[in-house]
């Protein structure tokens, strides 16, 4: 089963908590804090691997998450670091955030991608000791690993791709020029799979040709398999149109050549513009008078023209030298380039992270801020140090200034996440 788009989620691993200890050895009389600090969360990397064709893994499986760091422990015990998560997808895969669409990496090289990184380990409380605070009994939580819902587009990576109405000879012509062995039958109705070729022009040089399967009227509007399949034209950087210019099946050739290609224009105007080939196909079993007025149409418009007979293998050599002439004068495969986030949201993102609503019932003030909840968890309400530290995060994230506004009153009850204290000034 061929499968070119998936959607997943990945999570990267969280760091690893800093550790609260206090070194105790007999005859050291006060060896002070020596908690130490947690490792990093599991990257989530991004492999191109040859072995894979098809995103068909991915539609039974769809969350990716990496392993926590390791917590910090004492004497100053670092915490182990996560490995990372891999994960192998074809070559030539597209990823994207789901969200927005913006392009996240292109997999068509070997370099590995990394997705969403680790969160970085806290800190143990070993580091918050000083002159006045000697004996710290809080430390940093682990911050959380970088999280996204990412879709999966595969795109082939072939210099040449072979479009045409089903049953114009695209499959016979591709295993006679390539090594490739597709499924070849009187079909009236589209294969299902792109197949992919190789084609030795000579000594040195070759290309990959892709037999992009799907294409009728409406492809580009999404009728039929077209429009599942026309993505994998993108890339291609020649494209060799093939018509039946006998006619067989009832069709003017003429109406298959301006269709194919208002296909193309409708689902990218690039495509259209991307030079062209004519293979003028079963011309064994067309007349001389069709051929010439075929011929005459396509070399009116400056296209290249080749008459061939692909169940013969007549023509298709000149083809093949034709098509090399032309990519040695072409750029290579376009490959995507990351696209950056949005200031606007990066602005969002820094501000989500102090984000919080006040509510007032029955004389309480119910603090909601999800951020805060890694925090509370090493709050010691028994510690002064502790508190005192606890205090900072609410004034500098202005929690205690929206209280005020809100008209808070000494000796009132505030309430963050089950964690209730009275308001002091």
């Amino acid at each position: 089963m061929f499968v070119d788009k998936a959607k997943i989620k990945i999570k990267a691993g969280d760091g690893g908590d800093g550790a609260v200890s206090f070194h105790r050895e007999k005859y050291v009389a006060a060896g002070g804090p020596d908690g130490g600090d947690g490792g990093r969360g599991g990257d989530i990397i991004f492999q191109a691997d040859d072995n894979f064709s098809t995103l068909i893994d991915f539609r039974y499986k769809r969350k990716y998450v990496a392993e926590k760091g390791q917590n910090g422990s004492s004497r100053n015990c670092t915490g182990k670091s996560a490995e990372p998560l891999i994960i192998k997808v074809p070559r030539g895969t597209l990823i994207r955030e789901a969200n927005t669409g913006r392009i996240m990496a292109d997999m068509s090289t070997d370099e590995p991608k990394i997705l969403a990184k680790g969160g970085m380990g806290g800190k143990g409380n070993s580091n918050f000791a000083t002159p006045t605070r000697q004996i710290p009994r809080f430390a940093k939580p682990g911050y959380q690993g970088e999280e996204f819902e990412v879709t999966l587009e595969l795109k082939l990576l072939a210099d040449v791709g072979l479009v045409g109405f089903p049953n114009v000879g695209k499959s016979t012509l591709i295993s006679v020029v390539s090594a490739a062995k597709p499924k070849i039958a009187n079909y009236h109705f589209t294969t299902l799979t792109p197949v992919l070729g190789v084609v030795k022009a000579d000594e040195e040089k070759s290309f990959v040709m892709a037999d992009i399967p799907g294409l009728i009227e409406g492809a580009g509007d999404g009728i039929g398999l077209g429009h599942e399949f026309l993505r994998h034209v993108e890339r291609c950087r020649l494209i060799v149109h093939v018509v039946d210019v006998s006619g067989i099946e009832g069709r003017d050739p003429k109406d298959d050549f301006r269709i194919i290609n208002q296909e193309l224009a409708k689902f990218d105007e690039q495509l259209a513009k991307r030079p062209q080939i004519v293979a003028a196909n079963k011309s064994d079993m067309a007349t001389e008078e069709q051929i010439a007025d075929f011929r005459s149409f396509i070399e009116k418009q400056g296209i290249p023209f080749f008459c061939i007979s692909a169940a013969t293998t007549q023509g298709t050599k000149e083809l093949v030298k034709k098509i090399t002439e032309i990519l040695d004068t072409l750029p290579p495969i376009k490959e995507y380039e990351p696209e950056p986030i949005p200031q606007a949201e990066l602005d969002d993102m820094a501000g989500a992270g102090k984000k919080f609503e006040i509510t007032i019932e029955d004389g309480i003030y119910y603090i909601d801020a999800s951020w805060i909840q890694p925090i509370m968890r090493t709050v010691d309400p028994d510690d002064y140090s502790s508190l005192q530290y606890f205090q900072r995060v609410l004034i500098n994230s202005g929690m205690i200034a929206k209280l005020e506004e809100m008209g808070i009153q000494e000796g009132d009850t505030v309430d963050i996440d089950g964690f209730e204290f009275d308001f002091v000034y």
